[in-house]
């Protein structure tokens, strides 16, 4: 069993629950553009689909995320992968995994699935190559048996992309 369904059959808080629920009836009335909710009966894994935003190397490319929520979101940042194919992207690894702060470090409670949409979006469309990270090789091959995102500690050097 992976770390990514062992995480998945925790039972959500109440205050999860509440909180999920909310976010996902604001996304149904005002959904962030560029981003489309894939519906499952499982409040616990949302799937999103991404357009690549107009005028970027990612116009109009098609990817899958795969949002995670703990047992105590939003106290706890929810794990956030790209489903495979993963755009190549100097911070995404080949195997879906996300470099980016405030999946880990800089998370808060305030933040909601639509911002990180909007977050994810915004680093792919200010990207200027199409190019896996420098250590993907050698990262990838560490997260075999399923380790999760999480259970990196991420070095965030390079705001550039």
């Amino acid at each position: 069993m992976t770390s990514t369904s062992a995480q998945s059959r925790k039972t959500l808080s109440k205050i999860a629950c509440n909180r999920l629920q909310k976010e996902l009836a604001e996304w149904q009335v005002n959904p962030p553009a560029g981003f489309k909710h894939k519906v499952t009966d499982n409040l616990q894994r949302w799937v999103i689909e991404v357009t690549g935003a107009s005028g970027t190397l990612y116009t109009g490319e098609l990817y899958q995320l795969q949002v995670d929520f703990p047992e105590h979101y939003p106290m706890e940042a929810p794990q956030v992968i790209f489903l495979p194919p993963a755009p190549a992207h100097p911070h995404i690894y080949s195997n879906g995994h996300i470099c980016l702060d405030i999946l880990y470090d800089s998370w808060s409670p305030a933040m909601t699935v639509s911002s990180i949409c909007i977050s994810i979006l915004s680093m792919l469309s200010s990207s200027t190559v199409k190019q896996r990270p420098v250590d993907n090789d050698r990262y990838v091959k560490n997260c075999r048996n399923g380790r999760s995102p999480k259970e990196t500690r991420w070095w965030f050097h390079d705001d550039k992309v």
